[in-house]
């Protein structure tokens, strides 16, 4: 399935954003633009297809669900320092593509050092959150402790065993309902996933962690759809 219900008009995608009040909402997060501007300032040459991948994926979400407003959760630059010129306009070219289409509202991440200086001859202002459709929408790196809220910033993914191969890593949606948490996927295809494990030694967001995240659901992003992996304790039981 492409989507799935996991609070009323609240769904995940396997595009890899949320979408809220049936539709006219979509929450996106971690899109780490630049990625291969900051790799070559260390000395690595990549092809550069993360810009490409999300500019497609965003021009099909913008055609499939046509959005009001689309949320940009933070991380939405890589590089933590002054972007270069070519950085800086791969986040505009991005942010005018949303903006053609659809409200944009802009949420700060921890990468996101010198992000309003781009956006300044915009006309927006990043946020540190919003509260929107009665959830609270932060990046996720710090935690304002109002429920439920709406984070990106885990880059959430699990492992799962395999009986004859090594196995695979899937990125997930995850959902502690009682908590009323939910952490998004990262939308860059290209962000190392962080393994989730049952004992929390590698969770990295506050409220991800100030939470019973054992018992959160787990929805996994694959090319065939949305995965209903079941909940963290038992996606080591798992295997393909």
């Amino acid at each position: 399935m492409r989507s799935y219900e996991i609070l009323p008009g609240v769904r995940v995608t396997n595009d890899r954003c949320l979408m809220l009040d049936d539709g006219r909402t979509a929450v996106l997060g971690d899109l780490h633009l630049g990625y291969e501007s900051a790799l070559e300032e260390e000395g690595m040459y990549i092809p550069r297809m993360n810009t490409e991948s999300i500019r497609d994926a965003l021009n099909g979400i913008l055609s499939e669900h046509e959005p009001e407003r689309v949320v940009l959760l933070g991380d939405i630059k890589h590089d933590f320092k002054r972007s270069r010129r070519e950085a800086a306009e791969e986040v505009r070219r991005i942010i005018r593509l949303l903006a053609e289409a659809s409200d944009v509202i802009v949420i700060k991440g921890n990468h996101d050092n010198f992000l309003q200086n781009i956006l300044s001859d915009m006309g927006l202002m990043a946020a540190d959150y919003i509260d929107l459709g009665g959830f609270r929408m932060e990046h996720g790196h710090v935690d304002t402790g109002v429920r439920p809220v709406v984070i990106g910033h885990e880059h959430p993914s699990v492992r799962i065993p395999g009986a004859v191969s090594g196995g695979m890593k899937i990125h997930c949606f995850v959902h502690q309902r009682e908590d009323g948490v939910i952490v998004l996927p990262p939308f860059s295809p290209f962000s190392a996933g962080n393994d989730l494990a049952p004992d929390g030694k590698c969770i990295m967001a506050p409220a991800l962690a100030a939470s019973r995240y054992s018992d959160a659901d787990l929805y996994g992003v694959s090319e065939v759809g949305i995965i209903r992996l079941g909940k963290l304790k038992d996606v080591m039981d798992i295997t393909v």
